[in-house]
């Protein structure tokens, strides 16, 4: 007897799954209701349709029902939304979304794949026809009509994740002044400050001006204009807005259904995403996950997740047992001309666990230097004392970021530790890496730190030390590097004069040693610490405390009288 398998739900994990269902199960009766117009689409190349990058809708859709069905053999309902789920009964409650019409469909298993939905506040003026979210191709839709037709000059874009930022890059792109508000002090959330830094710097150097840490407390609309309003400041005036605060998950059906619920109102399921129903499984944005790194419950909105989930639900539906081992939360974004990207914890995260952690900075170039091209990248990698355990890495910079982070996301899961990144047989050729890949770098640089054969300190210590003499400063960057700029109370030794010039200075003091990247520093504290000296080293170097003393000083420089 063949199964009848109800998905509530297409994009990545609906969709998925029922492609997987099909080809485990030639026999199976598969249905699915999605309630917008489309059952596969890129959702994250939304933004790029708006910009014209993508000139063609038709490259938006992945599948239509009629190819869908034609592969696979699935029914493929759009605007089709589903009510209510009687567990009980097994059955949903169906609504035509074109005529009106509703009626019950049976299932044996049920798949949940709702998404989440744009965080929309009650606020003043929200509902003005100059507000537009970027969720669905519908939304696409509206939104590159309004730039063509109306052609806006000026766009304020509510909030600065993935969504925000993708898309006041494209409308950058289609030639609009773009400003992007929001109430956190820095764009891109799972970046720690420190690496949002470069990212605020490729904005502004791109046009996109910053206004962080202010608090939208509405909007007023006109034929001219709109206003965003402003909490203890002066409204601001533009001709459209995007409103990209984040996503909640989209469970009132679930809710409605009595099935058990976890972190804001998600649904929770265990690792072969089983809700708390039988034959009633759930994936993707709405559910609740286990964060592979601290074990601990979590809402990751990823696609990648959301597919995988897909494919683990639809094996147990046919009777396999795969399960879920945890999302850990990798991602990249393309800003301009800068990559940025992550996977695992960052300093933030880490301190909420409560884990006792080390960190290590590094700028390698994309390939080797003599080859043509090569681009910088800044790569901060986390780790736990003790145990090694790699944590988490952030890693911002041109070519090659990427193919970097990838390789640190699949370390971090296999168990790698962050010494035994040195060990990694990576493919090395001029136009792709260096001998030493950077990830060898990462690993060389954290077993000297965690061996004790060099001492660092971090760009937020630099200010607060002591310019009484108790200690001594040095730079060893050139003298022209260093007449660029340098910390107050240096001295400028250049590491290939130090050992003539050892002379100068103290044994019986501390020396604090600062280059542009950190690997001069490195070099000149090995000398010195063999010649008896007491020598720790700026990690990061002078490149990672300018971007983040510029990106303070030009958020100064935008905030509002009072609002330092």
């Amino acid at each position: 007897m063949s199964r009848k398998v109800v998905i509530v739900g297409g994009v990545a994990g609906g969709a998925t799954a029922a492609a997987r269902i099909r080809r485990l199960d030639e026999q199976a009766e598969i249905v699915v209701f999605e309630r917008s117009s489309y059952i596969s689409y890129a959702n994250c190349g939304l933004p790029y349709y708006v910009g014209g990058v993508i000139t063609d809708p038709e490259e938006l859709t992945l599948q239509d029902p009629e190819s869908f069905y034609a592969r696979f053999r699935v029914v493929m309902k759009v605007r089709h939304e589903v009510t209510a789920i009687h567990p009980t009964e097994k059955t949903v409650e169906v609504k035509n979304l074109e005529t009106g019409e509703t009626f019950t469909e049976s299932y044996d298993s049920l798949l949940l794949s709702p998404g989440a939905r744009p965080t929309v506040p009650d606020l003043p003026g929200i509902d003005s026809e100059r507000i537009f979210c970027l969720r669905t191709v519908e939304d696409t839709f509206s939104l590159r009509e309004r730039v063509v037709q109306f052609q806006p000059k000026r766009a304020a874009v509510i909030g600065g994740g993935f969504i925000g930022l993708e898309t006041a890059e494209n409308l950058r792109h289609a030639g609009l002044d773009v400003t992007i508000l929001q109430r956190p002090k820095q764009v891109l959330s799972p970046l720690d400050a420190d690496m949002a830094s470069f990212v605020h710097g490729e904005l502004r150097a791109h046009g996109v001006s910053l206004m962080l840490g202010r608090s939208v407390m509405g909007f007023e609309t006109d034929e001219n204009e709109i206003r965003v309003l402003l909490k203890d400041e002066e409204p601001f005036a533009a001709d459209i807005v995007v409103l990209a605060i984040g996503v909640q998950p989209e469970t009132s059906l679930a809710k409605a259904a009595g099935l058990e619920l976890g972190l804001k109102g998600s649904i929770l399921v265990n690792d072969r995403m089983e809700t708390s129903a039988k034959d009633i499984y759930a994936v993707g944005d709405a559910v609740q996950v286990r964060h592979f790194v601290t074990g601990e419950p979590a809402l990751i909105a990823l696609a990648g997740p959301a597919n995988k989930q897909g494919r683990i639900a639809a094996d147990n539906i046919c009777g396999l047992d795969s399960h879920y081992k945890g999302s850990q939360g990798s991602s990249v974004i393309k800003l301009f001309d800068l990559t940025a990207a992550n996977t695992g914890l960052n300093e933030k995260a880490a301190q909420a666990a409560g884990i006792d952690y080390d960190k290590i900075y590094l700028s390698p170039m994309s390939h080797a230097g003599y080859y043509p091209g090569g681009e910088m990248m800044t790569m901060k990698v986390l780790f736990e004392k003790g145990t090694n355990r790699l944590l988490g890495a952030q890693i911002v910079g041109g070519s090659g970021v990427d193919k970097r982070l990838d390789v640190l996301a699949t370390a971090l899961r296999a168990g790698v530790s962050v010494v035994e990144l040195k060990d990694l047989d990576l493919a090395y050729a001029p136009p792709y890496s260096s001998a030493k890949d950077p990830v060898n770098m990462a690993g060389f640089m954290a077993e000297n730190l965690i061996e004790g054969r060099v001492k660092q300190f971090h760009w937020h210590e630099l200010d607060a030390l002591p310019r009484d003499g108790s200690l001594v400063l040095v730079d060893v960057r050139t003298p022209r590097e260093y007449a660029r700029g340098h910390a107050e109370g240096a001295v400028n030794i250049p590491v290939d004069d130090l050992r003539e010039r050892m002379s100068e200075l103290p044994k019986d003091k501390p020396l604090y040693l600062i280059c542009q990247s950190a690997l001069r520093s490195y070099i000149a504290c090995r000398i010195l610490a063999q010649e008896g000296f007491d020598c720790r080293h700026m990690a990061g170097g002078w490149r990672l405390y300018s971007s983040v003393m510029t990106d303070q000083q030009a958020a100064k420089q935008a905030a509002p009288c009072g609002m330092e």
